[in-house]
């Protein structure tokens, strides 16, 4: 086996882009909201 035989193509690549997205996102809103709360929580 070779890496371009496991590398997903076309349709499979941007269906991997969307669900890291539809993770990603929502995580990254989370940690920085999360962020912002202690930051005030701990300077008053």
């Amino acid at each position: 086996m070779n890496a371009r035989a496991d590398a997903p193509r076309g349709n499979a690549r941007g269906r991997l882009v969307l669900g890291w997205s539809l993770v990603g996102i929502p995580l990254a809103y989370g940690v920085v909201e999360t962020l912002v709360r202690v930051s005030r929580l701990f300077t008053g």
